[in-house]
């Protein structure tokens, strides 16, 4: 087994309620397993195979994608471990599911969980279940016993993304102590808005705390490309002075139907289709990110039309690649950002602009990984000359999220 320094580094700092942190293709699931089978069971894989003294069971909880396409198996294989308890060495019980599922496991006891990119954000039914199974807040402390790890290559964006795996450190006896002791929130909002943080020297050393990094000294280098195509600038101009949705033949009266439907102007145009083919007839093989689904529908009739063959990943279809010599891999952002990895190409192109910076940095990752054979990874970006799609690449290039309403109040005051 090929184990890193970087990942050794990581695995000796490791401890149960930390944070697993490195980019895309890092090596993270091979060390958190490295640490279960290690600290948690002691066990040994180096130099040589001993097995684990004292096995416990294993809860991997990851996203759909990565479950259904058993990637964490072959991950597991490496450890000698599987999921089949009639072929296993070790009276364990191993289980990998989606985060969806996470409830289902909210009364395990005297186990190791290993929680797989980022989902704990908020206070929903995943934060909630997060709580029972790690016994974090005062209102769900069982004495479960069960210890864990969580993996993120992007672990939060701001504070309050800090909050369950603060309060499940006991740093917090819950969320809203952790809101009375730091957040100052907006005085006219219609909603609660956090304007500021408070004490920030003690959440940096909280969360340097918790983090562990994979450093990862990267062998291929990253092309990016700003691909222009045309738009129609009439149509564009005339939906945004009048606020006329010209797809639903009525005014427009929020804020994000607004910006929906220029968006739809710019991305709905044929010389974006022209710009895509073009890329496939130099490249053959083609990650494609989009988001809507009237895209998918352009695509996808490209594809039928010039007999390419493709295949989906979304909310409708669960395909895998094509095994072919040449293909178009049609992928929508919120569904397949994250959580799979591609080595058979090297390029990947995006239809059109996500919102989201984290987003679009996980779906480059898709293959940009160590075991690429690539060193040179190709990354197009479509886009129009458009404000709206300049405004959205900007906020992406600063490494940040775009925000219509923020937008709308400076562009437009």
């Amino acid at each position: 087994m090929k184990f890193d320094k970087e990942q050794r580094e990581a695995l000796n700092k490791l401890k149960s309620g930390k944070i697993l942190c490195g980019g895309v293709g890092s090596g993270k699931s091979r060390t958190a397993l490295a640490y279960y089978f290690v600290k948690e069971c002691e066990g040994e894989f180096e130099p040589e195979y001993k097995p684990m003294k004292k096995p416990k069971d294993l809860y991997i909880i990851t996203t759909a994608k990565k479950r259904d396409e058993r990637e964490w198996d072959n991950e597991l294989a490496e450890f000698i471990l599987t999921r089949n308890n009639d072929i296993s060495i070790y009276p364990t019980k191993i289980v990998i599911d989606s985060w969806n599922n996470i409830g289902k496991y909210t009364d395990v006891e005297n186990s190791f969980f290993i929680f797989d990119e980022q989902r704990l954000v908020g206070s929903g039914a995943w934060v909630k279940a997060f709580f029972k199974i790690t016994d974090s807040s005062v209102y769900y402390r069982r004495n479960h016993n069960n210890h864990w790890i969580l993996l993120s290559a992007t672990p939060g964006d701001t504070w309050s993304d800090y909050i369950p795996v603060f309060v499940a450190n006991k740093f917090y006896k819950n969320p809203t102590d952790f809101q009375v002791r730091h957040c100052v929130y907006e005085r006219f909002s219609k909603y609660p808005r956090i304007k500021m943080y408070i004490g920030e020297k003690t959440l940096m050393a909280y969360r340097d705390a918790l983090l562990v990094d994979i450093h990862m000294e990267k062998k291929t280098i990253r092309h990016c490309e700003n691909v222009i195509v045309d738009y129609n600038q009439l149509i564009f101009k005339d939906a945004a002075k009048r606020r006329w949705n010209i797809f639903q033949d009525k005014p427009m009266k929020q804020v994000s139907e607004l910006y929906s439907t220029l968006r739809r102007i710019v991305n709905e145009n044929d010389n974006r289709v022209d710009a895509l083919y073009d890329l496939y007839s130099k490249h053959k093989k083609i990650i494609v990110f989009y988001n809507f689904d009237y895209e998918l529908e352009l695509i996808s009739k490209m594809c039928q039309d010039m007999g390419i063959e493709y295949s989906e990943w979304n909310g409708h279809q669960h395909q895998q690649i094509p095994d072919s010599d040449s293909w178009i891999y049609l992928v929508q952002y919120a569904a397949g950002s994250e959580g799979w990895n591609c080595v058979i190409t090297d390029t990947i192109v995006f239809y059109s602009l996500s919102y989201s910076y984290k987003m679009t940095e996980q779906a480059m990752g898709r293959i940009d990984r160590r075991n690429t054979d690539y060193i040179d990874l190709y990354y197009y970006f479509l886009m129009t000359n458009s404000w709206i799609d300049k405004a959205i690449k900007k906020d992406l290039d600063r490494k940040k999220n775009f925000n219509e309403k923020r937008h709308f109040s400076t562009a437009f005051a």
